[in-house]
């Protein structure tokens, strides 16, 4: 997905040269005549990833127009451009906000190096002021990437929901973002900076999910436990999540229900309930109503948790917002894991948009970072997605790894013949294959074949998870 810049300068040459460097780099660039056709352009709620702001131009100055883009609460990243004026306007501009500035005419290498920078200095920002809004139980739902219907429609019911305090319960399919949906309407409402605590469910022990959700009052005798206050108690003040809570015992669904009723939860071993002050929100990839149908969920409990239902809907009913999650989840590991991938090629995002992704977003999410750090280029390409579109790297050094000498990988064996292992053991010359390149293919197979799952992959490998990114890595 090109970046976007608007070209702000009253110089029709500098303009179009400028341009023409930038669009031989893959960026679209809009040109825009002064600051006021800026001012108004950006009042459009236009997309802009970057502005290049001449300081000289007739009517309102370069100056004048990013302190007015900074005042009206703009704050796209903003590169100035110069041909006069002396250090002290540069210094100025720096002030104003301004991240860089070169003099015209510059060299196309120096333009080039300076846009990238920018960009990589504002997703650096954006990824860390996420990151803290989240940590901070600040989340919005301008952390909900896309703007589909679909996704309009949950953020406009998420808002909704975050000016009231009644229980929510967010539904849809593994893997659709359910929690950053409860982040986002916790982040929303009258809680936000109050704390955000989620407990799957499905995850808690058997026979412990009285203590672990509603507390455990110590015991003063000998050899007595220890209290702690339990989920419900860690979120006093703020918002409780229950992911999965169908799965909830039939004990548990009572409590549950009672706390929903009287706002007091009964820690094990506590003479008398305790008061808390917490805003409920479930969620769910199962059909309560069903549950309800089969005897396995309280109807009266499903009906007060789901006073303001959200559903969260599936990846393939929002493909539109595929190529803003891939561009998101590309900034995040290019960060993460110190790349620098620029982006995706067009066959390749056009086959990200025909896939179904059962697995929805997180399987997406998976299959970017599998990509990223497989990739052997600056920009993901169709067979950076093996387990989606069946291709290989297109050269044997990519299959085989560094000191191999081996052609591209086979189907076949060479030692067993066993169409189950594609990993050669021989060389074309009948020589054993390096340990290096057999265990290259081989980590590579392992990830192709469980669609990116590093954890499975990492399992059936019998390594530690953090033994196959290190791997893959070098």
């Amino acid at each position: 997905m090109s970046k976007t810049i608007l070209m702000v300068d009253d110089d029709p040459t500098q303009s179009r040269r400028i341009t023409a460097i930038l669009e031989r780099e893959g960026y679209a660039v809009t040109l825009l005549p002064s600051g006021d056709a800026l001012l108004d352009h950006l009042g459009t709620g236009a997309v802009c990833d970057l502005i290049l702001l001449d300081l000289v131009m007739a009517g309102r100055s370069g100056l004048e127009t990013l302190t007015e883009t900074r005042a009206r609460g703009y704050l796209h990243p903003v590169i100035v451009l110069t041909a006069a004026g002396g250090i002290d306007m540069v210094g100025s501009a720096r002030q104003a906000g301004a991240l860089d500035f070169f003099v015209k005419p510059a060299s196309a290498e120096r333009i080039v190096i300076s846009v990238a920078n920018a960009l990589a200095s504002s997703a650096l920002r954006s990824e860390f002021s996420q990151l803290r809004r989240r940590n901070e139980g600040r989340s919005s739902f301008d952390d909900l990437t896309g703007n589909s219907p679909a996704v309009q429609r949950v953020r406009r019911l998420g808002e909704r929901a975050a000016r009231s305090s009644v229980p929510v319960l967010i539904s849809g399919e593994s893997g659709v973002g359910k929690e950053v949906i409860a982040r986002a309407v916790h982040g929303t409402s009258d809680r936000s900076g109050q704390p955000f605590v989620a407990v799957n469910c499905s995850a808690i022990p058997a026979g412990l999910g009285e203590s672990i959700l509603f507390g455990l009052e110590s015991s003063h005798f000998a050899g007595g436990t220890e209290g702690h206050a339990g989920k419900f108690g860690d979120a006093s003040g703020g918002t409780l999540l229950l992911d999965e809570v169908g799965a909830l015992s039939a004990d548990l669904q009572l409590k549950l229900l009672r706390f929903l009723q009287d706002g007091e939860v009964g820690p094990v071993g506590a003479r008398r309930p305790v008061a808390v002050d917490v805003r409920l929100i479930a969620a769910t990839s199962r059909n309560l109503l069903q549950a309800v149908s089969d005897g396995a969920f309280r109807e009266d409990l499903y009906f007060r948790l789901s006073a303001l239902p959200i559903e969260a809907p599936p990846l393939r009913a929002r493909k539109a917002d595929i190529p803003s999650l891939v561009e998101t989840f590309i900034r995040r590991f290019n960060i993460e894991e110190g790349r620098h991938i620029g982006g995706v090629s067009a066959d390749a995002l056009d086959l990200l948009m025909r896939y179904d992704w059962p697995g929805n977003i997180r399987q997406l999410e998976n299959a970017v970072y599998r990509a990223m750090v497989l990739a052997e280029g600056s920009t993901l390409q169709t067979h950076d997605f093996p387990a989606i579109s069946g291709l290989s790297p297109p050269t044997s050094q990519a299959l085989a790894g560094p000191g191999s000498q081996e052609g591209p990988l086979e189907t076949e064996n060479v030692g067993t013949h066993s169409l189950d292992a594609p990993v050669r053991v021989l060389d074309e010359h009948g020589h054993i294959r390096t340990l290096e390149a057999i265990e290259t293919d081989l980590i590579r197979f392992a990830i192709d074949r469980y669609e990116g799952q590093m954890s499975e992959a990492a399992r059936r490998l019998g390594i530690g998870r953090s033994t196959l990114y290190r791997k893959v890595r070098e």
